[in-house]
């Protein structure tokens, strides 16, 4: 790490990420094998070694070796040489962590946090069923039902299909096949794994911004080389820690460094065939999280991938070689080439088709937080390992987590599965209403024909209700986040 920034790589003059401007948010683009997850690494332990904590998904599982000190090979040391680089191994303060528990700690939102719009998209769900959806969650606040798993969304639809009628009246019209179409996707969603994501202890986002005893930040790893199988999910959770972290975090303004540092692989899946209304709070949550202290970095083979409403946020980037062999790839060719303030001395959209593996075009922000001429770059090697670490290594990590032991257990508190599983049995254990009653009685005491059991159900979840909705309040992507 230079004094002022994180040193990518050399041009006619060292090209660093200036840590004032990092929270500017960058962008990695490249055709596959043309480096890009080197220089991933190479930035991730560059802010780590500032204190800057990182977040990135390690889709192919070789990120994990930042976790390692380097074993430099002939070739590596030759090219820091060259730079004037001395390499002296060392690996990063690492956490793992996985949706499924296999290759790291369990990583977990609630279905209340998520809300009702994230959970649409995961499920790929109509606007109608997007609409019902929304129903549920609001008839859940109202009543109290804390929706913490899937089987507590599943209980909350099967209670709105049998109470269709009372529930359409206050809230808009629920149908039954409707719900039960939801419910098919649900249970699909369980099948990719999907139930994994959902629970307690639901993740705290001071976990992913800690600093070891030298004040190096940590690199968050979230093992996705299973969880990009489903892209969606994939896709969705990381939108919503996105969001979390712009929902939960104060403003600080542009900091001498960031507080965090996210990186987004394969970032087309957050934008492919994504809403209009999705694509527009996306567009507002990257706009505004900069005054939050958080750099996003968007990972991608193509600058194209990206809506130019965000693009045109991303500051800091690094241009790794790009094929254009067809009309649509020249055309994104000629899109990324556009990008960069031009330098005088090549012509960017040939240079970008001729890039070797380990070189890049590389724009930074300067002092101003204009961006820089683009300059021709070779890549500096990593300090840690190139390549995934083994899994006794990953154990001895875990082993050392701070984290450890605070999100392994799940915990199952009662929930809507369980108060609606406690109310069905209050009514049914009800005793019945008399065969015959006086008409004029009726008139008069109404109330009496509901049970005492009914009667104390609702009772109990208009308290927990109230009490509830004065602990909550709705964030930018519909989710509901406690107050802290």
């Amino acid at each position: 790490m230079a004094e002022n920034g994180v040193l990518i790589g050399m041009a006619d003059h060292p090209q660093l990420l200036r840590l004032d401007r990092a929270n500017r948010h960058g962008l990695v683009a490249g055709a596959t094998g043309t480096g890009k997850t080197v220089t991933l690494q190479v930035l991730a332990q560059g802010l780590s070694d500032a204190g800057v904590p990182v977040f990135a998904a390690d889709v192919k599982g070789d990120l994990s070796g930042v976790s390692q000190p380097g074993q430099p090979s002939e070739k590596m040391l030759a090219r820091a040489q060259a730079m004037g680089l001395e390499l002296r191994p060392a690996g990063a303060p690492t956490v793992f962590w996985d949706l499924f528990g296999e290759q790291g700690h369990p990583i977990r939102a609630t279905v209340t946090e998520m809300g009702p719009l994230l959970i649409a998209r995961m499920l790929e769900l109509n606007e109608v069923q997007e609409g019902v959806l929304t129903v549920v969650f609001r008839a859940a606040d109202d009543e109290g039902l804390l929706l913490l798993d899937l089987k507590d969304l599943q209980a909350a639809l099967t209670y709105a299909s049998e109470n269709a009628k009372a529930l359409g009246a206050r809230y808009g019209n629920i149908s039954a096949a409707t719900v039960a179409t939801i419910q098919r996707k649900l249970l699909m969603l369980e099948e990719q794994g999907g139930a994994n994501l959902f629970g307690e202890p639901a993740l705290q986002l001071s976990d992913l911004m800690r600093t070891d005893g030298s004040g190096r930040g940590y690199v968050n790893l979230l093992a996705a080389d299973r969880l990009i199988a489903a892209p969606r999910l994939y896709a969705t959770f990381l939108l919503w820690l996105l969001s979390e972290l712009f929902e939960e975090l104060p403003e600080v303004g542009d900091p001498e460094k960031p507080r965090l540092a996210f990186f987004f692989d394969e970032a087309h899946l957050l934008f492919r065939d994504a809403p209009k209304a999705l694509l527009e709070k996306v567009e507002q949550v990257v706009r505004l999280i900069r005054s939050k202290g958080v750099g996003v970095y968007f990972v991608t083979q193509n600058p194209a991938d990206i809506p130019e409403t965000v693009l045109g946020q991303l500051g800091n980037r690094v241009q790794h070689a790009l094929r254009a062999y067809t009309p649509v790839e020249q055309r994104g060719l000629r899109a990324a080439a556009a990008s960069f303030r031009a330098n005088p001395a090549f012509d960017t959209a040939e240079t970008i088709q001729h890039l070797g593996v380990g070189e890049a075009l590389v724009s930074v922000l300067d002092e101003k937080g204009a961006p820089t001429v683009v300059a021709k770059t070779t890549v500096r090697p990593p300090v840690s390992r190139l390549g995934p670490v083994t899994p006794a290594e990953r154990q001895a990590v875990m082993a050392q987590s701070p984290v450890r032991g605070l999100y392994d257990e799940v915990r199952d508190r009662e929930s809507a599965y369980e108060m609606l599983q406690k109310k069905t049995a209050a009514t049914a254990a009800a005793p019945e209403a008399p065969v015959a009653r006086p008409k004029a009685a009726a008139r008069e005491k109404p109330s009496e024909l509901q049970s005492m059991g009914s009667a104390f159900a609702k009772s109990m979840l208009r308290t927990i209700g109230n009490q509830v909705g004065r602990e909550i309040m709705r964030g930018l992507l519909g989710g509901v986040r406690r107050r802290r």
